[in-house]
């Protein structure tokens, strides 16, 4: 099992106190052209700008290929795990969409991404229901404008 899923759990209490913070900065993730690859498989998408180095090179601004922007969006996930706490008593948590969501720059392959997470709202809706609202900004290694910026919305529900 991956170590991201082992942290501590924290008492509600103490994640409610978390808004209006930031909670934490993944690490850097990779996006190479071999992820790029098999994402384009997955979801059957092969825009050259996305799998073809040489075409990308001669016929687009970016000078290579670039990712997704659903690709650097999915990481997201993994992102979260890494920083997001875990509230005690957490029977699961899904996803429940986003009221913003905005590519702001092209990840070019060989690229790495992290994300950055401020917890703006936690407001429980019910005694075993949370709805927690997300700023990430997805940030490009050496790049001042980062890839993305999102507010994600997550429902956290407890036994």
């Amino acid at each position: 099992m991956n170590e991201v899923w082992k942290k501590p759990p924290i008492p509600l209490d103490d994640y409610l106190k978390l808004v209006g913070h930031e909670v934490g900065v993944s690490s850097w993730h990779l996006i190479d052209q071999k992820r790029i690859d098999v994402y384009a498989d997955v979801i059957e998408d092969h825009q050259f700008i996305h799998v073809d180095p040489e075409r990308a090179k001669r016929e687009t601004a970016f000078g290579t290929t670039v990712a997704h922007g659903f690709l650097t969006m999915s990481l997201m996930s993994i992102m979260s795990y890494e920083v997001m706490p875990v509230i005690e008593g957490t029977t699961m948590g899904v996803n429940y969409g986003f009221d913003k969501l905005r590519f702001l720059s092209p990840v070019r392959a060989g690229s790495r991404v992290r994300g950055r997470f401020t917890l703006t709202e936690a407001t429980l809706r019910k005694p075993t229901e949370l709805l927690s609202r997300t700023n990430v900004s997805v940030e490009i290694e050496g790049e001042t404008k980062p890839a993305l910026v999102a507010d994600w919305i997550g429902l956290i529900y407890f036994a």
